[in-house]
């Protein structure tokens, strides 16, 4: 079974890069993406054996695999991982590729000379729960919406976005550094998610655009629509508003 390339003999970067570029290729035209099909639980990839979501890119790659494999499961760990569980990975069975960042120690010199802390990059495979045997996950824990409602709300405030509601459409003011929404009563529910899941996820999708000012992530927001810039940040919206939706089990279609 395979478990662990180094980096030096796999470019582990550009085969995930393609795997998410063929991806939406694929999707020929449909304006989702291959990881909002539907077909797999929509929930961030999250470790068996440590219970610890993945981050970045992994979310990403796993998310892919899931949809093109039709896993049924969110659960996810290496080989060696699974047998500490006392599961075992069925034969045949072909891993999915992530990204697996060890730091590299700093010697006294480096640290002495303020020298930010260097990580490497290392190819490992995970395999999903349901290419596993003698394993059950444990049971979910689901919020009610209520919940979720309450938890997005504290968390637009810890970050401090001014967010103004009642106007007709929903965007990210660059000279006034605020968020713009329409009123919460003016959203319905639609054939693909409820009222409330429509203003979270545009809400989000919006709150990604303000990470972006200049005073703070400092990507490039002053793009020309239909521009290339302009769709690699419509992009990060939403992606961002995906992986927010995901961590607090809101239900996001594409726009």
């Amino acid at each position: 079974m395979q478990s662990e390339v180094p980096s030096k003999q796999l470019n582990v970067y550009g085969a995930i890069t393609a795997k998410i570029a063929r991806g939406i290729q694929e999707a020929k035209g449909k304006y989702e993406m291959p990881w909002h099909t539907g077909d797999v639980p929509f929930a961030i990839p999250t470790n068996a054996v440590t219970e610890n979501p993945y981050h970045g890119v992994n979310i990403l790659s796993l998310w892919l695999d899931a949809s093109a494999k039709k896993y049924q499961s969110g659960h996810w760990a290496s080989y060696k991982q699974w047998q500490s569980l006392g599961a075992q990975v069925r034969r045949g069975e072909h891993g999915s590729i992530i990204v697996f960042y060890k730091r590299i120690e700093q010697t006294d010199l480096e640290i002495a000379a303020g020298e930010l802390p260097r990580s490497i990059g290392r190819a490992y495979w995970v395999f999903n729960a349901a290419q596993i045997d003698n394993w059950q996950p444990p049971e979910p824990c689901r919020q009610s919406p209520v919940e979720i409602n309450e938890q997005i709300t504290a968390f637009v405030e810890a970050l401090g976005a001014r967010i103004d509601h009642g106007y007709a459409r929903a965007q990210y003011r660059i000279d006034l550094d605020r968020i713009e929404m329409p009123s919460p009563s003016w959203f319905h529910d639609t054939k693909t998610r409820t009222a409330s899941e429509g203003y979270h996820s545009f809400l989000l999708h919006e709150l990604t655009h303000w990470s972006g000012a200049s005073h703070r992530i400092g990507r490039d927001l002053n793009n020309r629509f239909g521009s290339h810039a302009y769709a690699f940040e419509e992009l990060v919206a939403e992606l961002g508003a995906a992986f927010m939706c995901a961590v607090f089990g809101i239900a996001n279609e594409p726009r």
